[in-house]
């Protein structure tokens, strides 16, 4: 069996400048059988992820917490608490926080997430 809890986990700046938990990699894990990585992603404030791109992956954004403005390619929306994002393999994105606390993301990476898959741009 294989429990994770975001209390006990190590927070560090990614290289898009989010600040992340990695919850679940099966690269990591052997009891973690799945497909997809887990991320538990802060943007802190007045911050913003720096534009980027997973060329095989997508990537599914669920908004835990706060109000942002998420770019993926030519477009632009306002995300909030509650919202889900589907950010398709290949696409430049990047999120902003435009509310007043952290904005709070939980980043699920499929096929999992891999350093050679990320290209900050």
């Amino acid at each position: 069996m294989l429990i994770r809890d975001i209390r006990n986990g190590s927070y560090a700046r990614a290289k898009d400048r989010s600040v992340l938990c990695e919850l679940l990699h099966p690269a990591h894990e052997r009891e973690c059988t799945n497909r997809y990585s887990l991320a538990h992603a802060v943007v802190p404030h007045g911050e913003a992820t720096l534009p980027h791109r997973l060329k095989t992956s997508s990537e599914t954004y669920y908004i835990l917490a706060g109000e942002g403005q998420m770019h993926i390619g030519d477009e632009s929306a306002p995300v909030r608490e509650g919202q889900v994002v589907s950010i398709p393999a290949g696409a430049t994105q990047w999120i902003e926080n435009t509310g007043e606390g952290d904005l709070v993301i939980l980043a699920i990476v499929d096929p999992m997430w891999s350093e050679g898959d990320e290209e900050i741009l």
